[in-house]
């Protein structure tokens, strides 16, 4: 079967998972890289200038990864992949839940303190809008990098289900997590919340091509907070 615009193969939904890893990108051991092979369904979004990132550039390459994915999309970021999702969301509009349906933002980066990495410092102010998708923020109690009242404080102001991790770092392959089940799991809670959306959007576009992003909002719901 073919991909439709919903993201249909058939009866079977194909949502398409975007990784997007942070500064110096992820390595063989990060979990980001291990659900790349392992899963079958991630691909990573190549930002470029991964040791020296620059905001409007990363900005721009995830929204051209987003428009060749088309819908519905899972955003899977890490750290500063995190935030620069939150300014893609508030760089281009989009309806509640499409073409993005989702994210898992894990371990946000603290880009709005003091930084020895100026191109840290080109990321602040975070945004502080909610987001216009679901989304899970997993942070951590000892993460060197955020925290975790800071990083509790961005999920309130994205609009995400703040999920304590407990004591794992700044969740990356020093953590020690290998695949990581809690964020597998996490990633087929939203991988269901696309297909519900998705399912609707699929029903209601033909009887219906107006108001369909408030209908599916309504029906899918964002996780309680």
């Amino acid at each position: 079967f073919m991909r439709d615009r919903f993201g249909w193969e058939g009866d079977t939904l194909q949502p398409a998972i975007l990784t997007i890893p942070g500064l110096n990108s992820s390595g063989p051991d990060h979990w980001q890289t291990r659900w790349e092979t392992l899963r079958g369904d991630c691909s990573r979004v190549e930002l470029g200038d991964w040791d020296n990132p620059r905001r409007e550039l990363w900005i721009n390459r995830l929204d051209g990864a987003i428009r060749a994915a088309g819908g519905p999309i899972i955003l899977v970021a890490h750290s500063l992949g995190a935030v620069t999702v939150a300014w893609w969301a508030a760089r281009f509009a989009q309806p509640y839940g499409w073409p993005v349906a989702a994210a898992l933002l894990v371990a946000p980066a603290d880009c709005d303190r003091t930084h020895n990495i100026p191109s840290l410092d080109d990321f602040g102010p975070v945004p502080r809008e909610a987001l216009p998708f679901p989304s899970y923020l997993v942070a951590s109690r000892n993460d060197p990098y955020i925290r975790f009242d800071r990083a509790h404080n961005l999920g309130k102001y994205w609009g995400s289900q703040v999920i304590d991790a407990g004591e794992c770092g700044h969740i990356n392959a020093e953590s020690g997590l290998g695949d990581w089940p809690l964020g597998q799991k996490l990633l087929d809670q939203l991988i269901g919340t696309a297909v519900d959306q998705a399912g609707l959007r699929r029903q209601l576009r033909p009887a219906r091509a107006g108001g369909v992003g408030e209908l599916v909002r309504g029906a899918s719901g964002v996780p309680a907070r």
